[in-house]
């Protein structure tokens, strides 16, 4: 049976070097969320809740600039990293369920319960980093990290506005998302709402406070989510917004994105519901 997992939280590298074609975790074994679990059948899993990631580069050893005094910073972090196929790379906000089996992997957990086979994790986003350094790779990979945010927004005002803008066409997209027909094993939430109700609410217990983003950053990436009924072509257009979306520096940039997309969600998702509605009759 699996059991319900305390302390552990995990995130993304942003703007540097992994495992050639690989996104990274960074795991911080200091903080947890809930999360929202399929309809179907998850039993208790382990939550893990993090910083986030970035376009992966194609060295292990990735930019010389750093000086040495960046090592030795109050803002870097010594944690593990959870290599990723850059095709599964998270934005800020998303979460996702794995089942992890590699011991390489578990040995990540050995400070917390395991289970009998494997481990049921649910990850979240928070923030982007850069690895700075790697530290060991065995028995799992470990690395310093700095914290990766935007540029500081100068009109707050004009931020603003464009938050509200997007949250209010983010609802308007989810009112659209939960009247299509959904399989048993979608979640109760959507991935939008999901993601919002946690950039609005989340909370960072014990997690400094450079590496956590701003408000208007963690909403504007919420609209990076697949929506309801995506065929695999739109996923795969989706991932590679959401690698555009990290390399992004500018908040309200990332809002006028974010909103444009949203807007074609629900022209889409409005004509998905017209589809189903003249299935029906």
């Amino acid at each position: 049976m699996m059991r319900m997992i305390r302390g552990i939280s995990m995130t993304h590298n942003v703007g540097t070097s992994n495992l050639a074609g690989f996104s990274t975790l960074v795991c911080n074994p200091r903080t947890v969320s809930p999360s929202f679990l399929p309809r179907s059948t998850f039993p208790h899993t382990r939550h893990f809740h993090g910083f986030h990631f970035a376009r992966p580069r194609k060295t292990i050893f990735h930019d010389r600039r750093w000086s040495l005094s960046a090592y030795a910073s109050s803002s870097s972090l010594e944690l593990p990293l959870l290599p990723f196929d850059v095709n599964d790379v998270l934005v800020p906000s998303e979460s996702k369920t794995l089942h992890l089996y590699e011991a390489r992997y578990l040995a990540l957990l050995e400070e917390v319960e395991r289970l009998d086979v494997g481990a049921l994790v649910t990850i979240r986003g928070i923030g982007r980093v850069k690895i700075i350094e790697f530290l060991q790779a065995d028995p799992y990979l470990r690395g310093t990290i700095l914290p990766v945010r935007d540029n500081i927004v100068e009109d707050a005002t004009g931020s603003s506005t464009k938050v509200m803008e997007l949250k209010d066409a983010l609802h308007n997209l989810n009112s659209l998302e939960i009247k299509l027909k959904a399989p048993k094993e979608a979640l109760l939430q959507t991935h939008i709402l999901n993601s919002l109700t946690w950039a609005e609410k989340g909370i960072f217990v014990d997690m400094d406070e450079k590496f956590v983003p701003s408000l208007a950053e963690r909403v504007s990436f919420t609209a990076f989510q697949p929506i309801s009924g995506s065929t695999k072509s739109e996923l795969q257009s989706l991932q590679l917004k959401k690698l555009m979306a990290v390399d992004i520096k500018n908040t309200i940039e990332r809002l006028n994105e974010s909103l444009e997309l949203t807007k074609a969600n629900i022209s889409t998702m409005a004509a998905k519901l017209a589809i189903q509605s003249v299935e029906i009759r």
